[in-house]
């Protein structure tokens, strides 16, 4: 189990990379889908950190889970 968890890191990645991107775009349903994929990520990346004990990691995306969330009202209220 342990080995396939470690392998999560790589999807963490791929979608925190898809995520900035979409982010980054002009068009607000690819900016909404965007944070939504950093939410999927903050998961991924809090899964993998918790069997690697890493505490700052996991600290880190809740954090940063709140951030997308607060993008994800800004970008549904304008």
């Amino acid at each position: 189990m342990s080995d396939l968890i470690d392998l999560l890191q790589w999807p963490a990645m791929a979608a925190s990379l898809l995520a900035a991107w979409l982010v980054g775009s002009r068009s607000a349903q690819r900016r909404m889908l965007g944070f939504r994929v950093f939410l999927g990520s903050n998961v991924l990346w809090v899964v993998w950190g918790w069997q690697d004990d890493a505490w700052a990691l996991i600290v880190l995306n809740c954090c940063l889970a709140v951030t997308n969330i607060r993008g994800i009202l800004k970008n549904e209220s304008g």
